[in-house]
């Protein structure tokens, strides 16, 4: 007997890279609405992670993560935005590129410096994918160099 794929069981969702999406997409919210940290956790707790809302279904997601990297991004936004634009070509500013991009780019750089405990390569494998999920051309590539860029600068390696 074969096993049908309604006979095996689901995936379990990957929490913690629903938790960074979900991370990047207040983190992009903030930036371009203005919303405070405050209200803008609470807003995603309650109405947006694992809930449905607008007739879409969110993931998942580990809410203690979540928290960590918008809270640890608006409080270290001062370290990071420097520590990315040193990583980008000598003709761009971090304030030329898309704000989803750098919404990216800083939770990405906050794992690489505060989340020891989690490898470089998932790390720059899960904002990768993140960017793939919103754009299809230069930008996964370029979230890629970057954090790439950061790691190496940072921690002594790179994704392999």
């Amino acid at each position: 007997m074969t096993n049908t794929p309604s006979d095996q069981p689901l995936k379990q969702v990957n929490q913690r890279g629903a938790a960074r999406l979900a991370a990047v997409q207040a983190l992009y919210q903030m930036d371009v609405g203005g919303t405070g940290v405050l209200e803008i956790v609470a807003e995603y707790e309650e109405h947006r992670l694992g809930k449905e809302l607008d007739g879409d279904t969110y993931l998942r997601a580990d809410a203690s993560w979540f928290r960590s990297i918008v809270a640890g991004v608006v409080r270290d936004q001062r370290k990071l935005d420097p520590l990315i634009g040193s990583a980008l070509q000598d003709d761009w500013a971090l304030s030329r590129l898309d704000s989803t991009v750098r919404a990216i780019l800083r939770a990405g750089t906050f794992e690489i410096l505060e989340r020891k405990d989690v490898p470089v390569p998932v790390i720059v494998t899960e904002y990768v994918e993140i960017a793939k999920a919103f754009f299809q051309d230069e930008e996964p590539k370029l979230v890629n160099a970057v954090l790439d860029r950061i790691a190496k600068q940072v921690r002594g390696e790179q994704r392999k």
